[in-house]
C-alpha cells in the first residue's frame, strides 16, 4: 500500500502543471532539479533493495557450500582412515603386530599427503611468485587521467 501511495504521489508531481505561464526560467530548472533528486533517490532505493536481495542469495549459498564443505571433509577423512587401514594390510605379511601394521598404515598415507600438499604449495608459490600484483590497466588509466588533469589545469 505503501509504495502505491508514494507511486501515485510521485506521478502527481510529475504531472505536467497548466499555470506554464506564470513560471519562469528559475522555477522551471528548481523543479527539474528535483525531479532529478526524486529521480536519483528512487533508483538509489532500489539499487539497496537489489543490493540486499543479492546479498540474501549469497548468504543463502555461502552456508550452503559450508555445510557441503563440512560434509565432504568428513567424508575425506573417512576415505583416509580406509586408505591407511588398507595400506596397514600390506605390512601383514612383514610378520609386525597389528598395532603397528596399522601405525605404518597411517604414517604411509599421512607421508603421502604431506608430500602431495607440499607439491601442491610450492606450485601455488611460485605461480603467485611471477604474478604481479599491480593491477596494470588501472594504473594506467590513473596516470591517463593524472595527465589529462595536468593538460587541462
Amino acid at each position: 500500500m505503501a509504495s502505491t501511495r508514494t507511486s501515485l504521489t510521485r506521478t502527481d508531481e510529475l504531472a505536467p502543471r497548466n499555470n506554464n505561464d506564470t513560471e519562469n526560467l528559475p522555477t522551471l530548472f528548481s523543479r527539474l532539479g528535483d525531479d532529478v533528486m526524486q529521480l536519483f533517490n528512487s533508483q538509489l532505493a532500489l539499487f539497496k533493495v537489489e543490493l540486499k536481495e543479492e546479498a540474501n542469495a549469497y548468504g543463502r549459498g555461502i552456508t550452503m557450500i559450508a555445510i557441503g564443505a563440512v560434509i565432504a571433509t568428513v567424508g575425506f577423512a573417512l576415505l583416509n582412515v580406509a586408505v591407511a587401514f588398507a595400506v596397514s594390510t600390506l605390512f601383514v605379511q612383514a610378520n609386525f603386530s597389528q598395532p603397528a601394521s596399522y601405525a605404518l598404515g597411517f604414517v604411509v598415507t599421512g607421508a603421502f599427503y604431506v608430500v602431495l600438499g607440499a607439491i601442491v604449495v610450492m606450485a601455488m608459490k611460485n605461480r603467485l611468485a611471477n604474478q604481479d600484483l599491480v593491477p596494470k590497466r588501472t594504473v594506467d588509466e590513473l596516470r591517463k587521467d593524472k595527465q589529462w588533469l595536468k593538460n587541462e589545469l
